[in-house]
């Protein structure tokens, strides 16, 4: 389990299975998400995609829990231990907590799993370019724009670009240092 100060990424469970039907099956969160056209998808479905992910070795998923529920789901998928890198996504689906830092936070808390529990050396995502919102939270912990593949995914009536943002350990690990140092000159640490 992951701790940060509101959050808690903890392992998906089959209690969890509910709240990742509903999002699933939630119009606007899966518009949001990009991808794939949203469909309808089954409770059947999700059980049997729980049930097979427990034997798939290259992605690790989390239920992001504040306030005592779930808010969302994140993970990590195409885990690759010899290059060091792996893809990166996170859905918060509860609108209340949308805009408030709860996705920031999880996302702090899975990159440093990346760097410091799993030793990986670079983390990326694909975003959607007008997902502004999670564009803002994911330069916010230092992800950078390292390409765009135009008009990459039909999403919401019309093809959109999808944007490739990057981490790497060194720039996680000099922005961390320099947060604690701010934090010790302002007697925070």
């Amino acid at each position: 389990m992951l701790r940060g100060d509101r959050v808690t990424l903890r392992a998906v469970e089959r209690d969890d299975l509910d709240a990742l039907w509903r999002s699933t099956n939630d119009l606007e969160v899966e518009v949001l998400g990009g991808g794939f056209p949203p469909g309808p998808r089954s409770r059947a479905a999700i059980e049997a995609e729980f049930d097979r992910s427990h034997e798939d070795t290259s992605k690790i998923e989390f239920a992001i829990e504040a306030d005592g529920k779930v808010i969302g789901f994140c993970g990590l998928r195409d885990i690759d231990t010899t290059a060091r890198h792996c893809a990166f996504g996170i859905s918060i689906f509860e609108r209340d907590y949308w805009g408030r830092g709860y996705g920031r936070e999880a996302l702090e808390l899975l990159v440093e799993y990346c760097f410091h529990h799993r030793n990986l050396n670079r983390v990326w995502l694909d975003v959607l370019e007008d997902n502004e919102r999670a564009r803002r939270a994911y330069r916010a912990v230092g992800f950078v724009e390292e390409g765009r593949l135009r008009q990459d995914a039909w999403n919401d009536g019309r093809l959109k670009d999808s944007i490739v943002m990057g981490l790497l350990r060194e720039e996680w690990s000099g922005r961390a240092a320099g947060e604690r140092a701010r934090a010790r000159a302002s007697g925070r640490g």
